[in-house]
């Protein structure tokens, strides 16, 4: 089962529950709000009430997707479902306070919006994980309707999860251990994923700190199972398992 989500019209409100609220929670604390509505706060203070599936419609809102920052990086998610696409398991996908929450069955949230295909360029997400838990952002990947993705690389999320290798590892490629993130960066706490693709190299920093540096042999040929090759393509959010949450915000990117 899939969603295609329209681009100019964007889920801003379930039926009957037109305000939104603010309720105070821990992370990773779920709470009802006085119209039944479920909030869950990531980080200090509250996220707005209202958490809203790829399955919600709603009204018009003013999309900010397609600006520009100073630095030259444009903005291709705003809070909105404008030019993401849901593949498998949907329910494992909302909105909550601008962030894209993932916590659910096997899913994957790709952009389909018109900034892509991408080649060489820089990306920048705001990330949180709630502890144990395991995420990805995948880089030159493809649409597909259900699995884990076949096009590109994986570039990790996962602080604490079981999986020995954590964030900012190319998964199965070159890989980052523990050691390495620990004092970069922590559950419970934004921090920047940030992804360079220029020629045959992938640079990936967290937090502005150079945590991985890959580039490819030459000749190398896709994989059996998966590409993991650089090509082009979009990027991709992954849901991995009902224990794990993971947000993504403020996605941005750069071609160069």
């Amino acid at each position: 089962m899939k969603f295609l989500l329209p681009l100019s019209v964007v889920a801003l409100a379930l039926a009957g529950c037109s305000h939104t609220e603010t309720v105070s929670a821990k992370p990773g604390e779920t709470k009802k709000t006085a119209d039944g509505q479920m909030t869950l706060a990531a980080t200090t203070g509250g996220y707005a009430a209202n958490m809203l599936t790829p399955a919600s419609l709603g009204g018009k809102a003013t999309s900010r997707v397609g600006q520009k920052d100073a630095e030259g990086f444009t903005l291709i998610f705003d809070g909105t479902w404008d030019g993401w696409r849901v593949n498998e398991n949907p329910k494992a996908w909302t909105l909550v306070g601008g962030a894209l929450r993932a916590q659910g069955d096997r899913s994957h949230c790709f952009y389909v919006g018109g900034e892509q295909p991408f080649k060489d360029f820089e990306l920048k997400v705001d990330v949180l994980t709630e502890p144990g838990s395991n995420g990805g952002i995948y880089i030159h990947t493809k649409y597909q309707d259900s699995g884990w993705p076949f096009g590109g690389y994986e570039t990790q999320v996962n602080q604490t999860q079981g999986d020995w290798r954590k964030s900012g590892s190319i998964y199965s490629v070159q890989d980052v251990k523990e050691d390495v993130i620990k004092p970069i960066v922590k559950d419970n706490e934004w921090y920047t994923h940030h992804v360079v693709v220029k020629g045959g190299n992938i640079k990936i920093y967290l937090n502005g700190k150079l945590v991985n540096d890959f580039t490819e042999e030459p000749g190398r040929q896709p994989g059996k199972d998966f590409e993991r090759k650089l090509n082009a393509g979009t990027i991709a959010f992954q849901a991995h398992d009902p224990k794990s949450v993971v947000y993504y915000k403020n996605v941005r990117i750069k071609k160069l």
